[in-house]
């Protein structure tokens, strides 16, 4: 008699948990500096500085399906699970380019874009570190237009 209250009360725990896990957002390793998925192309470039200090990784995000409506930028601790918001939601309009400097990928290396639509979070493409494909370029200038040549495509 006991196993069948535990057996309903399962039944009941899915059915009311079933909606829940449906509506939560898609994760994706992004892993490579060029993503394609989810409706978004994603580029890494980094951009030199005299002062290593200023050196800036930079990100370009196209949406295709312009799906989404916003971004927010969080870093994250693999090891502890600290995490930070790098750059708080802000709109996206079909395509924006970020830069941070890459010193901050050195205490937070888990770097999560977070996408929402509709007011709820819609998908988040995770990197962890730079990605070793990111090519490197002398200055800002020259890698955005890598960046813009490259989400092109």
């Amino acid at each position: 008699m006991m196993s069948r209250h535990r057996s309903i009360g399962a039944l009941v725990l899915a059915l009311i948990a079933w909606p829940l896990l449906a509506r939560s957002a898609e994760i994706l390793h992004g892993a490579d500096a060029m993503f394609h998925g989810g409706g978004l192309t994603i580029a890494w470039a980094v951009a030199r500085d005299r002062d290593d200090a200023k050196t800036a990784v930079m990100i370009r995000v196209v949406d295709l399906a312009k799906r989404y409506r916003s971004i927010e930028i969080v870093g994250v601790d693999p090891f502890t699970q600290k995490s930070e918001i790098v750059r708080p939601p802000q709109p996206l309009d079909g395509t924006l380019e970020i830069a941070l400097l890459r010193g901050r990928f050195s205490e937070l290396p888990r770097t999560e874009l977070r996408f929402s639509a509709g007011g709820a979070l819609a998908l988040t493409v995770y990197y962890l570190g730079v990605p070793d494909t990111t090519p490197e370029f002398p200055n800002a200038d020259a890698a955005r237009r890598y960046l813009a040549q490259a989400t092109e495509k």
